[in-house]
């Protein structure tokens, strides 16, 4: 026995342990890719040349490729990025950018009425400001419940978990799975009748991940009244501004109604993933808008806050998104051509949605389509079963979310109408499966 193994045997006497392998971590169970990163894996692996992708909310041109807008590539020619410092941010972000990032969102009547009133950091995009207004809140106002839209993206739930682990999650009723509408009814029932003062609620402001269903004004205006009446906390996803419709305002409408109630306190997950392609980035911001009610609002106090948690998590956020930005928004022509992109990233999807549609039409596919060219943004809910999800990825190479999500930036002019005949297929298969 050489040395070495001398003092590895003493070492297991000593702590009467017969396994000299043995981790702290020995006990944690195996976990891979979930949900959509999942399936992007099989995807990828899949090796037939009719596969379509319907999975990641990513933006995809008509060849069906990752696509920068002209906006952006001209605004990183201006900033000389070959030349570019890479210095730390301030702990908040670049101030340029969060001023701007609040005009787009809130308007700059509102901004300049509450310029006290709004307090702002950037964040890791908008799973950061999430993340950082759950922790926020879970340790400094405390309330009893999260209120998530059934469904909703799924990483809020987890979001909530991890970092406000003294909030329960509740649901709310979003989703009418048997008109493939908005459940408005019971979701206005169900925030009045179990809601208490303090719990905030998550709403999102436009495009609604995953069901593409938004309220019309007339329901927005009526959820405000309850939130006002219930006394809650209001938090606002905003991932598709201008990406939805193509319009910047249209977009930011339920929000800049929200502040119409001066009670009413309120928060802004804002992400520039998607309206400006800067997916791996990660730009995005929070706003907080307290009481306009107050005569000593605590803005400067609730910043501070923000700072301090967002510290100890990540210290602060890049920044090379926010020096894209900046140029975008600074530079009217650039501000332009970044609203032409919109427009154009927007039309496409809709273009895609009544191409798909009318196709399912001509096919005399069973049941009613009318909910794809009726939902909104990047995503609809298609309405398909589980089973028919997984028949169309084993037997059509059709990919996306086991829920019937789909990403409507998977569709293009190639593979369209392909998508409709495998949809047809499975569904009618399924129909003379059940007689």
């Amino acid at each position: 026995m050489d040395a070495l193994d001398e003092i590895q045997e003493s070492v297991v006497v000593k702590n009467g342990n017969s396994n000299t392998h043995s981790s702290l971590f020995s006990d944690l169970r195996p976990l891979g890719p979930e949900g959509p990163f999942s399936l992007e894996t099989q995807f990828i692996a899949d090796s037939d040349s009719c596969k379509v992708n319907l999975i990641i909310g990513a933006y995809r041109n008509n060849q069906g490729q990752a696509w920068q807008p002209p906006s952006l590539v001209e605004a990183k020619k201006r900033i000389h990025v070959e030349s570019c410092l890479h210095e730390y941010l301030p702990l908040h972000g670049s101030a340029e950018f969060l001023e701007s990032s609040k005009l787009l969102v809130l308007g700059p009547e509102i901004t300049n009425q509450a310029y006290d009133r709004i307090a702002s950091i950037q964040t890791i995009s908008g799973t950061g400001a999430n993340s950082l207004i759950a922790k926020f809140l879970d340790n400094h106002t405390h309330p009893a419940n999260i209120w998530l839209p059934d469904p909703t993206w799924v990483n809020h739930a987890d979001i909530w978990k991890e970092n406000a682990p003294g909030v329960d999650l509740r649901w709310y009723p979003y989703y009418d799975e048997s008109s493939r509408s908005l459940s408005f009814s019971a979701m206005i029932q169900t925030l009045q009748r179990d809601t208490q003062e303090n719990d905030a609620i998550l709403l999102h402001a436009c495009a609604h991940n995953p069901t593409g269903l938004d309220p019309t004004k007339e329901q927005w205006e009526e959820i405000a009244l309850v939130c006002k009446e219930k006394k809650l906390f209001v938090i606002f996803d905003s991932a598709y501004q201008g990406f939805a419709s193509g319009d910047l305002d249209h977009d930011a409408w339920a929000i800049r109604h929200f502040f119409t109630h001066p009670g009413l306190e309120f928060a802004i997950c804002q992400s520039f993933s998607k309206n400006m392609s800067l997916y791996g980035e990660r730009l995005g911001a929070l706003h907080i808008v307290v009481s306009r009610k107050s005569s000593s609002p605590p803005t400067a106090s609730v910043h501070g806050h923000l700072a301090e948690i967002q510290r100890a998590c990540v210290s602060m956020a890049p920044l090379f998104g926010s020096r894209v930005a900046n140029e975008i928004f600074k530079s009217e022509d650039l501000h332009l051509m970044w609203q032409a992109d919109l427009l154009l990233m927007s039309n496409r999807i809709k273009t895609m949605r009544k191409a798909v549609y009318d196709e399912l039409v001509r096919l005399q596919t069973p049941g009613n389509w009318d909910h794809v060219v009726h939902q909104t943004g990047m995503f609809s809910y298609t309405g398909l079963t589980e089973e028919q999800v997984g028949r169309l990825r084993k037997e059509h190479h059709v990919y996306m979310l086991p829920s019937g999500r789909a990403s409507i930036c998977g569709l293009t002019c190639a593979n369209f109408k392909y998508t409709a005949q495998a949809i047809h297929s499975v569904i009618t298969d399924t129909q003379k499966r059940q007689v």
